[in-house]
Protein backbone atom coordinates (compact mmCIF):
# COMPACT_ATOMS: atom_id res chain seq x y z
CA UNK A 1 0.00 0.00 0.00
CA UNK A 2 2.32 2.27 0.94
CA UNK A 3 4.20 1.50 -2.06
CA UNK A 4 1.34 2.16 -4.37
CA UNK A 5 0.97 5.62 -2.89
CA UNK A 6 4.84 6.50 -3.15
CA UNK A 7 4.83 5.39 -6.68
CA UNK A 8 1.79 7.55 -7.38
CA UNK A 9 3.07 10.74 -6.03
CA UNK A 10 6.49 10.26 -7.95
CA UNK A 11 4.22 10.41 -10.86
CA UNK A 12 2.15 13.16 -9.87
CA UNK A 13 5.50 15.49 -8.94
CA UNK A 14 7.24 14.25 -12.40
CA UNK A 15 4.19 15.27 -14.18
CA UNK A 16 3.99 18.59 -12.74
CA UNK A 17 7.55 18.91 -13.41
CA UNK A 18 6.91 18.44 -16.90
CA UNK A 19 4.16 20.95 -17.17
CA UNK A 20 6.41 23.13 -15.62
CA UNK A 21 9.54 22.77 -17.98
CA UNK A 22 6.99 23.09 -20.93
CA UNK A 23 5.12 26.25 -19.73
CA UNK A 24 8.75 27.71 -19.35
CA UNK A 25 9.77 26.39 -22.41
CA UNK A 26 6.88 28.11 -24.41
CA UNK A 27 7.28 31.49 -22.92
CA UNK A 28 10.64 31.34 -23.74
CA UNK A 29 9.50 30.47 -27.71
CA UNK A 30 7.19 33.09 -27.31
CA UNK A 31 9.66 36.02 -25.67
CA UNK A 32 12.27 35.17 -28.78
CA UNK A 33 9.04 35.03 -30.84
CA UNK A 34 8.62 38.83 -29.72
CA UNK A 35 11.73 40.23 -29.74
CA UNK A 36 12.89 39.01 -33.11
CA UNK A 37 10.13 39.60 -35.12
CA UNK A 38 8.09 42.38 -33.17
CA UNK A 39 9.40 44.43 -30.25
CA UNK A 40 13.00 44.89 -29.14
CA UNK A 41 14.30 46.63 -25.79
CA UNK A 42 17.20 49.16 -26.12
CA UNK A 43 18.28 51.25 -24.19
CA UNK A 44 19.70 54.59 -24.04
CA UNK A 45 23.46 54.70 -22.84
CA UNK A 46 24.29 58.94 -24.33
CA UNK A 47 23.11 62.39 -24.82
CA UNK A 48 23.05 62.31 -28.49
CA UNK A 49 19.47 62.12 -28.78
CA UNK A 50 18.62 65.10 -25.70
CA UNK A 51 15.85 66.28 -25.84
CA UNK A 52 13.99 63.76 -27.63
CA UNK A 53 15.71 60.58 -25.70
CA UNK A 54 17.75 60.80 -22.53
CA UNK A 55 20.42 58.57 -20.97
CA UNK A 56 18.78 55.77 -19.45
CA UNK A 57 15.86 56.02 -20.89
CA UNK A 58 14.18 52.47 -22.10
CA UNK A 59 12.29 51.90 -25.19
CA UNK A 60 11.09 49.73 -27.60
CA UNK A 61 11.76 49.38 -31.14
CA UNK A 62 9.01 48.10 -34.13
CA UNK A 63 11.35 45.28 -35.79
CA UNK A 64 8.33 45.21 -38.33
CA UNK A 65 8.29 48.93 -39.47
CA UNK A 66 11.37 48.69 -42.17
CA UNK A 67 10.94 44.66 -42.43
CA UNK A 68 13.64 42.66 -41.84
CA UNK A 69 17.60 42.02 -42.40
CA UNK A 70 20.20 39.66 -41.15
CA UNK A 71 20.59 41.99 -38.59
CA UNK A 72 17.30 41.27 -37.13
CA UNK A 73 18.09 37.92 -35.75
CA UNK A 74 20.39 37.49 -33.21
CA UNK A 75 24.20 38.25 -33.52
CA UNK A 76 23.25 39.39 -37.17
CA UNK A 77 23.04 35.68 -38.52
CA UNK A 78 23.68 35.42 -41.69
CA UNK A 79 20.58 33.52 -42.93
CA UNK A 80 19.60 35.77 -45.95
CA UNK A 81 20.74 39.11 -47.88
CA UNK A 82 19.55 42.11 -47.88
CA UNK A 83 15.59 42.66 -46.52
CA UNK A 84 12.62 41.04 -46.67
CA UNK A 85 9.20 42.66 -46.38
CA UNK A 86 10.70 45.82 -46.91
CA UNK A 87 9.49 49.27 -45.88
CA UNK A 88 11.22 52.58 -46.23
CA UNK A 89 11.53 54.62 -43.28
CA UNK A 90 9.86 57.90 -43.00
CA UNK A 91 11.92 61.44 -42.89
CA UNK A 92 12.03 62.31 -39.34
CA UNK A 93 11.58 58.87 -37.95
CA UNK A 94 13.71 57.89 -35.11
CA UNK A 95 15.41 54.60 -35.92
CA UNK A 96 18.07 52.41 -34.40
CA UNK A 97 20.65 50.84 -36.77
CA UNK A 98 23.83 48.85 -36.61
CA UNK A 99 26.67 51.11 -36.89
CA UNK A 100 28.37 50.54 -41.03
CA UNK A 101 32.02 50.30 -39.95
CA UNK A 102 31.59 47.15 -37.68
CA UNK A 103 28.02 45.81 -38.19
CA UNK A 104 27.74 45.52 -34.77
CA UNK A 105 27.42 48.12 -32.50
CA UNK A 106 23.66 49.70 -32.06
CA UNK A 107 23.02 53.18 -32.85
CA UNK A 108 19.82 55.59 -32.40
CA UNK A 109 19.15 58.86 -34.60
CA UNK A 110 16.91 60.68 -36.56
CA UNK A 111 16.21 60.12 -40.50
CA UNK A 112 16.94 63.16 -41.99
CA UNK A 113 18.05 61.95 -45.65
CA UNK A 114 16.65 59.53 -48.14
CA UNK A 115 18.26 57.95 -50.87
CA UNK A 116 19.08 60.85 -53.70
CA UNK A 117 18.89 63.79 -51.01
CA UNK A 118 21.61 66.54 -50.88
CA UNK A 119 22.20 67.57 -47.50
CA UNK A 120 24.45 70.07 -46.01
CA UNK A 121 24.79 71.86 -42.80
CA UNK A 122 25.40 75.56 -42.86
CA UNK A 123 25.49 77.38 -39.69
CA UNK A 124 24.30 75.10 -37.81
CA UNK A 125 21.19 74.96 -40.05
CA UNK A 126 20.25 71.98 -41.70
CA UNK A 127 19.93 72.26 -45.94
CA UNK A 128 17.76 70.00 -47.95
CA UNK A 129 18.23 69.70 -51.77
CA UNK A 130 19.39 73.54 -51.48
CA UNK A 131 16.87 74.34 -48.90
CA UNK A 132 17.07 75.68 -45.03
CA UNK A 133 15.29 73.61 -43.29
CA UNK A 134 12.65 75.36 -40.97
CA UNK A 135 13.46 75.90 -37.34
CA UNK A 136 12.24 78.27 -34.36
CA UNK A 137 13.88 78.99 -31.09
CA UNK A 138 12.12 78.06 -28.09
CA UNK A 139 12.95 78.08 -24.51
CA UNK A 140 16.06 77.05 -23.30
CA UNK A 141 16.46 73.25 -22.48
CA UNK A 142 17.65 73.29 -18.66
CA UNK A 143 18.87 69.97 -16.78
CA UNK A 144 21.95 69.45 -14.24
CA UNK A 145 24.62 70.39 -16.41
CA UNK A 146 23.56 74.07 -17.36
CA UNK A 147 21.04 75.71 -20.33
CA UNK A 148 21.21 75.03 -23.93
CA UNK A 149 19.65 76.81 -27.05
CA UNK A 150 16.59 74.67 -27.80
CA UNK A 151 14.83 74.95 -31.57
CA UNK A 152 11.80 73.31 -33.14
CA UNK A 153 12.99 72.04 -36.38
CA UNK A 154 10.18 70.87 -38.62
CA UNK A 155 11.25 68.88 -42.11
CA UNK A 156 9.78 68.78 -45.72
CA UNK A 157 6.82 66.16 -44.94
CA UNK A 158 5.83 68.29 -41.80
CA UNK A 159 7.51 66.32 -39.17
CA UNK A 160 8.50 68.37 -35.87
CA UNK A 161 11.37 67.65 -33.49
CA UNK A 162 13.10 69.45 -30.98
CA UNK A 163 16.98 69.78 -31.34
CA UNK A 164 19.72 71.70 -29.19
CA UNK A 165 22.33 73.97 -30.11
CA UNK A 166 25.32 73.55 -27.67
CA UNK A 167 28.03 75.76 -28.54
CA UNK A 168 27.97 78.56 -32.18
CA UNK A 169 30.31 77.37 -34.81
CA UNK A 170 30.68 73.42 -33.40
CA UNK A 171 32.48 70.84 -35.25
CA UNK A 172 29.20 69.38 -37.54
CA UNK A 173 27.88 72.71 -37.85
CA UNK A 174 29.52 73.49 -41.39
CA UNK A 175 29.69 70.61 -43.70
CA UNK A 176 30.06 69.92 -47.13
CA UNK A 177 26.92 68.70 -49.66
CA UNK A 178 26.47 65.02 -48.71
CA UNK A 179 24.67 62.83 -51.29
CA UNK A 180 22.37 59.72 -50.12
CA UNK A 181 23.80 56.90 -52.29
CA UNK A 182 21.05 54.38 -53.04
CA UNK A 183 20.13 52.19 -50.42
CA UNK A 184 20.78 54.53 -47.92
CA UNK A 185 19.94 57.17 -45.09
CA UNK A 186 21.61 60.17 -43.32
CA UNK A 187 21.20 59.86 -39.81
CA UNK A 188 21.65 62.98 -37.12
CA UNK A 189 21.19 63.05 -33.16
CA UNK A 190 19.04 65.98 -32.25
CA UNK A 191 21.96 67.13 -29.84
CA UNK A 192 23.35 68.50 -32.45
CA UNK A 193 26.78 69.30 -30.83
CA UNK A 194 27.25 66.35 -29.40
CA UNK A 195 26.50 63.57 -31.97
CA UNK A 196 28.53 61.19 -33.62
CA UNK A 197 26.40 60.84 -36.73
CA UNK A 198 26.11 60.75 -40.61
CA UNK A 199 27.95 64.22 -40.94
CA UNK A 200 31.17 62.22 -40.06
CA UNK A 201 31.51 59.78 -42.72
CA UNK A 202 34.65 57.88 -41.18
CA UNK A 203 32.39 57.23 -38.13
CA UNK A 204 29.16 56.75 -39.07
CA UNK A 205 28.46 57.68 -42.56
CA UNK A 206 24.83 56.97 -44.70
CA UNK A 207 23.61 53.88 -43.25
CA UNK A 208 22.61 51.08 -45.50
CA UNK A 209 18.82 49.66 -45.22
CA UNK A 210 19.83 46.42 -44.77
CA UNK A 211 21.62 48.20 -41.24
CA UNK A 212 18.11 49.59 -40.06
CA UNK A 213 16.59 47.38 -37.24
CA UNK A 214 13.61 49.43 -36.29
CA UNK A 215 11.54 52.69 -35.38
CA UNK A 216 11.69 54.13 -31.72
CA UNK A 217 8.30 53.67 -30.65
CA UNK A 218 7.76 54.38 -27.12
CA UNK A 219 9.31 54.85 -23.78
CA UNK A 220 8.14 51.99 -21.29
CA UNK A 221 10.85 53.27 -18.50
CA UNK A 222 12.79 55.89 -17.92
CA UNK A 223 15.38 56.55 -14.42
CA UNK A 224 17.82 59.38 -13.40
CA UNK A 225 21.29 58.74 -14.85
CA UNK A 226 22.95 58.81 -11.21
CA UNK A 227 20.39 55.74 -10.07
CA UNK A 228 22.67 53.09 -8.53
CA UNK A 229 21.91 49.54 -8.71
CA UNK A 230 23.06 49.70 -5.25
CA UNK A 231 20.59 52.10 -3.59
CA UNK A 232 17.03 50.19 -4.20
CA UNK A 233 15.29 52.59 -1.94
CA UNK A 234 16.42 55.76 -4.17
CA UNK A 235 14.50 54.12 -7.12
CA UNK A 236 10.83 55.65 -7.00
CA UNK A 237 12.38 59.15 -6.54
CA UNK A 238 15.05 58.88 -9.70
CA UNK A 239 12.54 57.65 -11.72
CA UNK A 240 11.12 60.15 -14.16
CA UNK A 241 7.40 59.04 -13.83
CA UNK A 242 6.26 61.65 -16.19
CA UNK A 243 8.00 60.19 -19.19
CA UNK A 244 6.67 56.86 -18.98
CA UNK A 245 4.62 55.18 -22.04
CA UNK A 246 5.47 58.59 -24.00
CA UNK A 247 5.45 57.66 -27.90
CA UNK A 248 8.81 59.14 -29.63
CA UNK A 249 8.74 61.46 -31.87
Amino acid sequence: MTTGMNAKDAERSSGGLWETVRVIFHALLLAAFVRIFLFQPFNIPSGSMIPTLLVSDYLFVSKFSYGYSKHSLPWSIPLFEGRIWSAEPERGDVAVFKLPKDNETDYIKRVVGLPGDKLQMIGGVLHINGEAVKRRRVEDFVDGSGAAARFVETLPNGVSYETLDLVSNGQGDDTRVFEVPAGHYFMMGDNRDNSTDSRFLTQVGYVPRENLIGRAEVLFFSIGEDASLFRPWEWPFQIRWSRLFDAIR
